[in-house]
């Protein structure tokens, strides 16, 4: 069995939600982690966690958001926090200087702001990280959190420094791709550092590449980590299941 630790479900991608998740079922997806970053996916997001009872999220705002994002919707988001259980975390929050560091300062009060609230209320975080290494573990040394850098793509050095703050590494479809240089973090790192994800329903691994991802293709990457490792998949399954359950609250 797997978990997706951090997936989208959005009808613009998906004709039937429904379908998708008993699709996933169907292909041994244990439980979902869905990523609410935005106002209209935290809506939705409390919707399929209260509809499906092997669904769960994470909600925060995203670096984009930051000029969408005030006082009030601050308070909102702690709110329905408190409120729900099976919101598991904070994410995905942090920082993006793809596109721009104009905002910057803007990006680093929001993310700021909201590990604040994950130490409050003491849950783990799911950080997005795009350009910004340097920023984003000098911020993260400021607090006693733990999480998950999402989507990590980086290399053995910033891993090791992120493994050393608490932090585990989310792998996902990337590490199938030909050109990725994942593989050679993977190698060196424990299973013990890692989680799995999608990122659905973008980043489809190999051999699907090109098509609309979706929690069912963890086991795509599941393999790839276990080829690199030189383990069954089983054991993948196994480590990356008990290191989800001591990260994040799933009852």
């Amino acid at each position: 069995m797997f978990i997706d630790t951090h997936c989208h479900l959005s009808l613009e991608y998906y004709d039937s939600i429904e379908d998708v998740i008993l699709e996933n079922r169907k292909n041994k997806i244990d439980k979902m982690i869905l990523s609410g970053c935005s106002k209209k996916e935290i809506e939705s997001s409390l919707q399929y966690i209260k509809t499906f009872d092997d669904v769960y999220a994470t909600i925060g705002y995203h670096p984009d958001q930051v000029d969408k994002v005030n006082a009030e919707d601050m308070n909102l988001l702690e709110k329905l926090i408190m409120n729900n259980k099976k919101i598991v975390g904070i994410g995905e929050i942090g920082l993006d200087y793809h596109y721009t560091k104009e905002n910057k300062e803007k990006q680093i009060s929001l993310f700021k702001r909201q590990l604040s609230l994950a130490e409050k209320l003491h849950l783990p975080v799911v950080i997005h990280t795009r350009d910004a290494t340097e920023d984003t573990i000098n911020i993260l040394k400021e607090y006693q959190l733990r999480g998950v850098i999402h989507c990590f793509s980086g290399s053995l050095e910033t891993a090791n420094i992120y493994l050393s703050l608490g932090y585990k590494l989310g792998i996902g479809g990337v590490v199938t791709f030909k050109n990725s240089k994942l593989g050679e973090v993977i190698r060196k790192v424990s299973l013990s550092d890692i989680v799995l994800e999608t990122d659905s329903p973008y980043l489809s691994p190999e051999p699907l590449r090109g098509t609309i991802n979706s929690s069912k293709n963890i086991p795509f990457i599941a393999d790839k980590i276990a080829q690199l490792k030189g383990v069954k998949i089983e054991e993948v399954s196994k480590i990356t299941l008990e290191n989800t359950y001591n990260l994040f609250d799933l009852t």
